[in-house]
């Protein structure tokens, strides 16, 4: 049995995916005293008020001389990749030095941490993606070299608490990751939307069609999740030769098909990542 999750913990950052983080947390075991919200919003602040966790409505609060000392086992940083200078900035000199930094914001790397926080700072940098806020997400995670056993178990556990993790052999995959992970969802999103426009353009009703859809696409992947089969196999299960989805198939793996498509749109969603980031975007 997974032992429960331990605090102190710091989360700067209090929306969807900080939310969801944290929420992963608690349903994981952490004392919500040991848990402390920075987020501006009072709306916010208030629900994890709510939950017993403590808040602060800037960063500079959390060296305040009316709060109790603690040194965080991490400050995870669940912010937006712009508001990542100014969030380093304001950190200065009030994260202690044994404390972890994990982040979460995209194109933002380590070394942009270590500038700010230190060379010395244990630091991981970690992608998680949208399924996060049911329990279902995958987070790729990468370290710098200070960060020892200790801190990469701790990472894992926080992003475990939301979903699956895996982790990168070096934070140049992360381009990748982006492409794939981090922007998969809104690729399967919008699988769904066309999959319910060709059903409608079939003659389906569009709340109908908009269901099977949904049903289909979830059921897919929930049966290629649990079961033992690959996914070429499970394809193959469902193809009979000569059949109506061996037609569609014979479209959507055509060499102009979808698979030459997709890996142009990642492609795309990787060089960007690289320019984001400020990297050779021909790498």
């Amino acid at each position: 049995m997974t032992a429960a999750l331990t605090g102190p913990l710091w989360l700067v950052g209090g929306g969807k995916m900080g939310s969801a983080l944290a929420q992963g947390w608690l349903a994981a075991g952490l004392p919500a005293p040991s848990l402390t919200v920075v987020e501006p919003a009072p709306q916010s602040r208030e629900a994890w008020a709510a939950k017993g966790a403590a808040t602060c409505g800037g960063i500079d609060e959390l060296a305040a001389p009316d709060r109790p000392a603690e040194v965080p086992r991490a400050l995870v940083l669940a912010v937006k990749p712009q508001q990542m200078s100014d969030v380093l900035a304001a950190l200065d000199g009030r994260v202690p030095p044994a404390t972890a930094v994990i982040s979460i914001a995209a194109g933002v790397p380590i070394a942009s941490f270590a500038r700010a926080l230190g060379a010395e700072r244990p630091i991981v940098r970690a992608m998680p993606n949208t399924p996060a806020a049911v329990g279902r997400g995958i987070t790729a995670l990468v370290a710098n070299t200070a960060a020892d056993d200790a801190v990469l178990a701790l990472a894992t556990r926080l992003m475990t608490a939301v979903g699956e993790t895996v982790w990168l052999a070096d934070e140049g995959q992360m381009h990748a990751v982006t492409a794939l992970s981090g922007g998969g969802p809104a690729y399967v999103f919008w699988l769904i939307e066309t999959m319910t426009a060709a059903g409608v353009a079939q003659g389906l009703d569009g709340d109908v069609a908009a269901r099977l859809a949904l049903a289909t696409v979830a059921g897919a992947g929930e049966l290629a999740r649990r079961g033992d089969a690959p996914p070429d196999e499970l394809r193959r299960n469902v193809t009979s030769p000569g059949g109506t989805t061996a037609e569609a198939l014979a479209v959507l793996m055509a060499d102009d098909g979808l698979a030459p498509l997709v890996d142009r749109a990642l492609r795309a969603a990787a060089t960007r990542s690289r320019v984001l980031a400020g990297e050779d975007a021909t790498a």
